[in-house]
């Protein structure tokens, strides 16, 4: 069984967990615990519903998610969603930089994105891309900053926010345990385009072949 060790994180003030500390430590010591399991990819059910909700904050959960920091380290991503390795569970784990260039890590689980005011939506169209759809990528417009809120591994309320980069790994990760890939909240054309791409692509991390 996998222990808590390692689990608890710091919250400011206004209850936002503090994912910039120790970013290098927590990281490694998830990972050296987990094992690398393959990915799971557009087409596979488990991607394309509702997770359920955690309800067991114990060394089970401790163990996946040791197992998440270690898949999303061998795939080398900035975000990993608990379905994207066949776990039907509402947690993400993330390691993520934002566009000034600070690394945040950590684990979420069951998210709730906040929804913005309407002055508060500056809409960011870079590129994104996703584990689950290898060697593809497209413009997604979504919002440049964002705030989950949920609970930590020992269920203690937490939330996160992010600007940039960050802010977008935080709602594609939160979109992936209800069911959505990234490339649910494209065009139908720019969908066919991505879906094109990855199968011209050859993944470079091991994936789950669907039947």
């Amino acid at each position: 069984m996998a222990s808590q060790q390692g689990t608890d994180q710091r919250v400011d003030e206004e209850g936002f967990v503090v994912d910039t500390e120790d970013c290098e430590e927590r990281e490694l010591a998830h990972r050296e615990r987990g094992t690398s399991r393959p990915i799971t990819v557009v087409g596979n059910p488990v991607l394309h519903k509702e997770c359920k909700d955690v309800t067991g904050f114990d060394d089970s959960l401790a163990a996946l998610v040791d197992d998440m920091f270690a898949s999303q380290r061998t795939a080398e991503g900035v975000g990993l969603a608990a379905n994207q390795i066949g776990v039907d569970l509402k947690v993400f784990v993330y390691d993520c930089p934002d566009d000034e260039g600070v690394r945040h890590v950590g684990a979420v689980c069951n998210p709730v994105l906040e929804e913005l005011p309407a002055e508060e939506r500056r809409l960011d169209d870079s590129n994104e891309g996703c584990l689950s759809v290898p060697t593809a990528y497209a413009s997604l417009a979504r919002p440049d900053y964002a705030v989950v809120r949920g609970q930590d591994l020992r269920g203690n309320p937490i939330k996160v926010r992010g600007t940039g980069y960050f802010a977008r790994c935080l709602q594609h990760e939160t979109d992936h345990l209800y069911g959505y890939l990234y490339i649910d909240r494209l065009s139908k054309r720019e969908r066919k385009d991505a879906l094109k791409q990855m199968a011209e692509g050859t993944p470079r991390y091991p994936v789950v072949a669907n039947d």
